[in-house]
């Protein structure tokens, strides 16, 4: 399945630092799921602290925002506690999740090839229908732009 704007978000449930985080939480709710690579690595900080800066603005548009990667629970705990993030991470240590968004790729670096997660943002309405994708994405101004695309919803 090919998962671009237009089509209906994957079904999810992931483990959160206060229980289980399910798509169905978001029935009828906007919202933002993004997924990093990795906790407490400095493009992936400063994509979380940036969006735990504008979660205020994203709850006033009535958008919820939820990270995702393959760290475990305990690890997303120290890592809110180490920056104060405000925003729910979801783990997702089989990557399942990952897969069915797609953003689960293959990556090079030095020449050499290997699997991992694409840093990517999916818009989702109310009705359950990705309207935005952002694939590779560069962490300035990111959340800025997510806001914005969510904001117009």
């Amino acid at each position: 399945m090919s998962v671009e704007a237009g089509t209906k978000a994957p079904e999810f449930e992931l483990a959160g630092v206060d229980g289980p985080i399910r798509s169905a939480d978001f029935a009828g709710k906007p919202y933002v799921i993004y997924f990093y690579p990795k906790d407490d690595t400095t493009g992936c900080t400063r994509e979380a602290q940036d969006f735990s800066a504008l979660a205020g603005d994203f709850g006033a548009a009535g958008v919820t925002v939820l990270g995702v990667s393959k760290d475990s629970v305990a690890s997303h705990r120290k890592f809110t506690a180490k920056y104060g993030l405000t925003i729910p991470l979801g783990s997702d240590p089989e990557g399942a999740v990952i897969e069915r968004f797609g953003s689960w790729v293959e990556k090079s670096m030095y020449g050499r090839q290997y699997m991992g997660i694409d840093r990517s943002t999916f818009l989702v309405d109310a009705k359950g229908t990705i309207v935005r994708v952002w694939r590779k994405v560069k962490t300035p101004g990111h959340a800025a732009e997510v806001l914005k695309a969510a904001q117009s919803l």
